[in-house]
């Protein structure tokens, strides 16, 4: 069983992944990573799952900035064979996210174009929302909150 779904949730911790500075959309790169919310309670399992939680919440702080709006995300890469992800990448965006048939996707996709040849990518599994959208909402502005503390 994965880590991140042997508890039903993070138990308030966040972690902000900002290693090495806050890429896009905040281009901080005085940022320092930190994992928030932490309590004796707090098990390797809740850490794990708020890491796996953290990248969906970048993407969807990237997504917030961009002035378009998305009907489906369109997935490949190691990431995407990460069912939990997925699917909470699906949750907190409110928008079902497709992940590619082939893994690599994209880098097929730019070998087809530079053999002339328009690629046509296979779809894999799809992932709908599950989570009531007050909740995503909810989850997400304790993600906002973490961020903020990263960017004082």
């Amino acid at each position: 069983m994965c880590a991140a779904r042997s508890v039903g949730e993070t138990g308030g911790v966040y972690f902000v992944p900002a290693l090495a500075g806050l890429g896009s959309p905040f281009w901080e790169p005085g940022a320092r990573g930190l994992i928030a919310g932490l309590t004796q309670g707090t098990t390797r399992a809740h850490v794990v799952r708020a890491a796996l939680e953290a990248i969906a919440y970048r993407v969807r702080d990237v997504l917030e900035a961009l002035p378009l709006e998305l009907e489906v995300l369109r997935v490949d890469g190691g990431a995407a064979a990460n069912d939990f992800l997925m699917q909470f990448q699906a949750d907190i965006l409110g928008i079902p996210v497709e992940v590619g048939r082939e893994r690599e996707t994209t880098a097929l996709g730019a070998a087809a174009l530079a053999l002339g040849v328009t690629p046509q990518p296979q779809p894999g599994a799809r992932y709908e929302p599950r989570l009531p959208p007050e909740e995503a909402e909810r989850l997400y502005a304790g993600w906002r909150e973490a961020l903020r503390r990263t960017l004082l």
